[in-house]
């Protein structure tokens, strides 16, 4: 078995345990004739009329802004150093990454891909996230006061929120610069401000929008949006990383080597897994890029060999084709669901 089978071997037994969810009826939520949570109900509210964003809380799950950020941005969009020190991390396979010694994982993927339970009390919100290394939370103080003006930098900084009508607005600032802003490692710094803007909009629905504000890693804030939506009939589980598991994954495991620019150009065009279904090979320094149809997301593949590319986030590869003369013909696409095969259109 050669390096790259092994660590892939050694990546799968580190991958989570099946979701083992709870299944007790969650008590005073809308139902249907069906006894099916009424996700489409009017959204509740508190005492004092705001909205109540109590409960749990699920995000649209893993393969977006969790893995790529900087998903939607340009190179002038992103300081040189911290696009240059985000494609050395991805040719290192992330090995130096939080997560690969059970530190926490990037702000935002709690909100993208765990559970979470939000508990709106008088003067203060408590989030509790299930995380996927480690459980962990976060307080937003609603009763009026202001950030600390020269806070110890913490992962998850510190949240104060404020109502805009029915929305709910948490300012948080006071992060380190050891935390990566996405699993595949763009950086922040202790400049980075977060603003979150919370809007239930009926019973089973919020709308998270979410604005990086970093002008230390990049040249202007941006937002996204998140989908969240009520998880009902379930529970948070106890997330605890095991240091001794997690680790191999991310240590060099896999070889990576840098190839010239004219074998790379080889790669770079437009190929069909199926009629009507396109993946679009491009490249950015000595790094390959795969983007699948009218997903924005570029999933970044550094070389282990002069035809295998890897991808470090799921321990996916493709490994390419050429014919007698050396052309290449297309790829093959091995990932955990199975492999999927490619041909070059241009």
């Amino acid at each position: 078995m050669n390096k790259l089978a092994i660590a892939l071997a050694v990546s799968g037994m580190c991958a989570p345990l099946g979701a083992q969810w709870l299944n007790y009826p969650t008590p005073g939520i809308p139902r249907t004739a069906d006894g099916k949570p009424n996700l489409a109900a009017p959204a509740p509210r508190t005492a004092d009329g705001k909205p109540d964003l109590s409960g749990i809380w699920k995000g649209t799950g893993m393969g977006g802004y969790d893995r790529n950020i900087a998903r939607d941005l340009g190179p002038r969009d992103i300081q040189p150093w911290a696009e240059a020190l985000y494609q050395q991390r991805v040719r290192d396979m992330a090995k130096d990454a939080p997560r690969a010694t059970c530190l926490p994982d990037p702000f935002p993927y709690y909100h993208i891909v765990d559970l979470t339970r939000i508990i709106q009390t008088q003067g203060l919100i408590a989030l509790l996230y299930q995380g996927s290394t480690n459980s962990i939370y976060r307080t937003i103080f609603t009763d009026g006061r202001e950030l600390p003006k020269d806070p110890n930098p913490t992962w998850l900084g510190y949240s104060v929120g404020h109502w805009e009508g029915d929305t709910l607005v948490v300012d948080t600032a006071g992060f380190n610069s050891k935390s990566w802003l996405d699993v595949e490692g763009h950086p922040q710094t202790e400049a980075l401000r977060i603003t979150e803007r919370f809007h239930r909009r009926d019973f089973g629905h919020m709308d998270l929008l979410m604005t990086i504000d970093d002008p230390g890693a990049f040249t202007h804030p941006f937002s996204f949006k998140i989908d969240k939506t009520f998880a009902a009939d379930t529970d948070l589980l106890e997330t605890v990383c095991e240091n001794d598991r997690s680790v191999p994954h991310m240590i060099g495991g896999i070889e990576t080597i840098k190839l010239a620019p004219q074998i790379l150009s080889k790669y770079a065009g437009t190929y069909e897994f199926t009629p009507g279904h396109e993946a679009v090979i491009t490249i950015e320094a000595d790094l390959l890029f795969l983007r699948e149809g009218a997903n924005p997301l570029k999933l970044p593949l550094v070389a282990n060999s002069e035809t295998r590319f890897v991808s470090r986030t799921n321990g996916d590869w493709v490994e390419f084709m050429r014919d007698a003369q050396g052309m290449v013909t297309g790829f093959t696409f091995h990932a955990g669901a199975g492999e999927r095969k490619a041909v070059r259109k241009k």
